[in-house]
C-alpha cells in the first residue's frame, strides 16, 4: 500500500483526493480502453528524485551539468524501446501521445501541407485531423473511412483516391476507437505511390505489438510510429516517437528528407516544441519497457485479447450491436442506440452509478454530436491487469446489462453497486493489498 504520511500531514485536501482515487480504483471496475494500472516499480520511479532534475537536450548532449544518471535512465528507455519495436531510433521525451503526433507534424510538414488520416467517427483520433484542433488550422487534413462497417474493412480505394488527388506529405494509420487490425502493406503502398511518409499512431495497441500479438508497422516499411506509454503498454503517461535511421546531430538543422527523419523528430521535440523532459516519467517508462521484456508480459497481453473477444461475443450473444461486429484488439464499440435505445453518454452515466467506468464514443457517421454520441467504447487492459479471466468477463457484461435494464430502479442500482464493489475487491490493484 502506498505511504502518503507526509502528504497527509502537509496537505490533507490533496491527500483526501489521492486517497479517494485509490479507494475508487480499488472498489470500481475500469473498462476505459485507454486506461491501465502501473506496477509499484513504475510508481516508485514516477515519485523519485529524478523529478528534481532539468535535462534539456539528449543523452550526451545536454545543456546543463550533472546529467550522468539522467543520461543513464533515458538511454535505458531508448534502447529498450528500440529492441521491442525493431526500430533504429526512439525519442522518449514527448509528454504524451498528442504532443508526439504534433511534434512529428512540425518535424515533417510546412504550413498548408496535407495529412491523410482516419475519420474521427470511424475510429480516428482528435490529432488525426479533427477541425477542433489547432493543427487543423496549420495543416490540411483529409480523412478516409471504413468501407464496410459490419466487418471494419477500411476503404483503401478511397484512401488511394484521396492520396492521389491531395498529395499528402503524411499518410497516417492508427486510431482511438477502431477494433480491427490494419493492412499496413496497403497503407504503405499508397504512401509510396504519392511520395508520402507512412506514419502509424499505435497508442492503443503498443503493448500488443510489443508482445508480438499484433502486427508491427515497421515490419511493413513504415517510417514513423508514435505512441502513448500507458494503455496496453502499462507504463506512465507519456509518449514516444519511433523511426528508422539514425540521428546525425539532434542540435543541428537538417533538410526535411526521409533520411533525416530521426534528426528532424528530435529537433522538433526539443528545442522546437518542448523544454526540459520529465525525467521521472522517462525513468518510469524505462521500468515499464523492462517489464514488457519479461516472460510474464506476453501471457498478460494475450489474455487482454482473449478477454476482449469474450466480452464482445458475450455482448452480441445478449443482443447488443457492436461496430464491426467484434474485435481484433483490446477494445470494442457498442452502438447504444441500436442496443438499448439510449445514447452512449446516458449509458456511461448509468454504469458510473454502479461503479463501472467506460467512455462514450462516436459510431461511424454518427448522427449524434460527440458530447452525446451513439456509442460506448469498452476495453479490457485494466481488468486483465487485475487478473480477470473469461468467466469474470461474463459477470462483468452481466453487471453492465443489468444496470442498463434496471436504470430507472434506484434501489436495484444501489444493490448492484454493492455487488460490483464486492466483485472488484477480489482482484487487487497491482502491488496493493486490501
Amino acid at each position: 500500500m502506498p505511504i502518503y504520511d507526509n502528504l497527509k500531514k502537509t496537505d490533507p485536501d490533496v491527500y483526501a483526493a489521492v486517497a479517494g482515487e485509490l479507494q475508487r480504483q480499488t472498489d470500481e471496475m475500469e473498462l476505459i480502453a485507454s486506461e491501465n494500472y502501473v506496477s509499484p516499480s513504475v510508481l516508485e520511479a514516477l515519485g523519485s528524485v529524478l523529478t528534481n532534475k532539468y535535462a534539456e537536450g539528449f543523452p550526451g548532449k545536454r545543456y546543463y551539468g550533472g546529467q550522468q544518471f539522467t543520461d543513464a535512465a533515458e538511454t535505458l528507455a531508448i534502447e529498450r524501446a528500440k529492441a521491442l519495436y525493431h526500430c533504429d531510433h526512439a525519442n522518449v521525451q514527448a509528454l504524451s501521445g498528442a504532443p508526439a503526433n504534433i511534434a512529428v507534424y512540425f518535424a515533417l510538414l510546412e504550413p498548408g501541407d496535407a495529412v491523410l488520416g482516419m475519420d474521427l467517427s470511424h475510429g480516428g483520433h482528435l490529432t488525426h485531423g479533427s477541425p477542433v484542433t489547432y493543427m487543423s488550422k496549420l495543416f490540411r487534413f483529409f480523412r478516409y473511412k471504413m468501407k464496410n462497417v459490419e466487418t471494419g474493412e477500411l476503404d483503401y480505394d478511397q484512401m488511394r483516391e484521396i492520396a492521389r488527388k491531395e498529395k499528402p506529405k503524411i499518410v497516417l494509420a492508427g486510431f482511438s476507437a477502431y477494433p480491427r487490425e490494419l493492412d499496413y502493406a496497403k497503407i504503405k503502398a499508397i504512401a509510396d505511390e504519392v511520395g508520402a511518409v507512412a506514419m502509424m499512431d499505435m497508442a492503443h495497441i503498443a503493448g500488443l505489438i510489443a508482445a508480438g500479438l499484433l502486427k508491427n508497422p515497421f515490419d511493413y516499411g513504415f517510417h514513423v510510429v508514435t505512441t502513448t506509454t500507458h494503455k496496453t503498454l502499462r507504463g506512465p503517461r507519456g509518449g514516444m516517437i519511433l523511426s528508422r535511421g539514425t540521428v546525425s546531430n539532434p542540435l543541428k538543422a537538417v533538410e526535411k528528407t526521409i533520411e533525416n527523419i530521426p534528426t528532424l523528430i528530435d529537433r522538433s521535440v526539443f528545442p522546437g516544441f518542448q523544454g526540459g523532459p520529465h525525467m521521472n516519467n522517462i525513468a518510469a517508462l524505462a521500468v515499464a519497457l523492462g517489464e514488457v521484456m519479461k516472460p510474464d508480459y506476453k501471457p498478460y497481453a494475450a489474455q487482454i485479447l482473449v478477454n476482449a473477444k469474450r466480452m464482445a461475443q458475450r455482448l452480441m450473444d445478449k443482443g447488443c450491436k457492436l461496430v464491426t461486429n467484434g474485435t481484433d484488439n483490446h477494445m470494442m464499440v457498442v452502438d447504444c442506440i441500436k442496443s438499448f435505445g439510449i445514447d452512449g453518454k446516458e449509458v456511461q452515466h448509468i454504469l458510473d452509478d454502479v461503479g463501472i467506468s467506460t467512455s462514450k464514443s462516436t459510431i461511424p457517421d454518427d448522427p449524434l454530436p460527440p458530447f452525446k454520441p451513439s456509442g460506448l467504447r469498452l476495453g479490457t487492459p485494466a481488468v486483465t491487469t487485475r487478473g480477470m479471466k473469461e468467466g469474470d468477463i461474463d459477470m462483468t457484461v452481466d453487471f453492465m446489462l443489468k444496470a442498463i435494464e434496471k436504470r430507472a430502479d434506484a434501489s436495484a442500482l444501489k444493490k448492484l453497486q454493492t455487488e460490483v464493489r464486492e466483485f472488484c475487491r477480489r482482484f487487487p490493484l497491482p502491488g496493493m493489498k486490501i
